[in-house]
């Protein structure tokens, strides 16, 4: 019997931009599933969570650029964000 192929997508390898490889210490290429453990490890090691609201991260200088500014953001639209800086 075949294996499951659907979540291929997700751990495929790709390549990471540099403002993204400089928050998470890795020039890839990572899958998706990587990316965003180390992403979540950078933001709970350098507490950028909003401790009023924890679904919010309020980014540090690296993940500005990352993010697209320097306002909290959405732990939800963080994930759209990221994605613009994998290829």
């Amino acid at each position: 019997m075949a294996k499951k192929q659907a979540n291929s997508k997700f751990m495929k390898p790709m390549k990471i931009s540099e403002e993204l490889a400089a928050v998470l210490g890795d020039k890839g290429p990572l899958p998706r599933t990587e990316v965003t453990k180390k992403l979540w490890a950078y933001i709970k090691k350098h507490k950028r969570q909003d401790p009023d609201n924890r679904r919010n991260i309020i980014p540090d200088e690296k993940l500005a650029k990352v993010f697209g500014g320097k306002r909290a953001i959405n732990m939800f639209d963080m994930t759209k964000k990221v994605n613009n800086h994998l290829s």
